[in-house]
């Protein structure tokens, strides 16, 4: 499943680049998706369940089974991880940044996010329900 889900990532990353190259600069939209990579289902669950508790996501998908390669430290590392994939307001992304620090066991914790530009607009309006400003 996650071999599947890296062109489909591909693609959507490279159509929104384009998207956003043609457009000029962008504006974050009121709503984003967050991910986090951890490392365990453990881990990846506890960071979850907090997030929906704190109201920092109004949904948290984890993913699991993926492989991240990467340069750390001068080494090229290969890791199996757990991939949260979190529904949040773009307002929110610095707090939800600053939680998982605190609570991740990585000495750098990833988390990245990028705006919703389009959804199902009665999900959207439940995440945007879901967690406060």
């Amino acid at each position: 499943m996650a071999l599947l889900m890296v062109p489909l990532l591909r693609t959507a990353s490279q159509r929104l680049s384009a998207m956003a190259a043609a457009e000029g600069p962008s504006v974050a939209g009121p709503l984003s998706a967050a991910f986090v990579t951890c490392p365990s289902q453990t881990v990846a669950r506890e960071i979850a369940r907090a997030l929906v508790e704190k109201r920092l996501a109004a949904c948290v998908n984890i993913v699991p089974q993926i492989t991240s390669i990467y340069e750390w430290k001068g080494k090229i590392e290969e890791d199996s991880e757990v991939l949260l994939m979190i529904k949040t307001r773009t307002s929110r992304i610095s707090a939800l940044a600053d939680f998982v620090r605190s609570v991740h066991p990585y000495e750098v914790a990833e988390v990245i996010a990028v705006p919703i530009q389009d959804g199902n607009p009665p999900y959207l309006k439940w995440v945007a329900e879901t967690v406060p400003e």
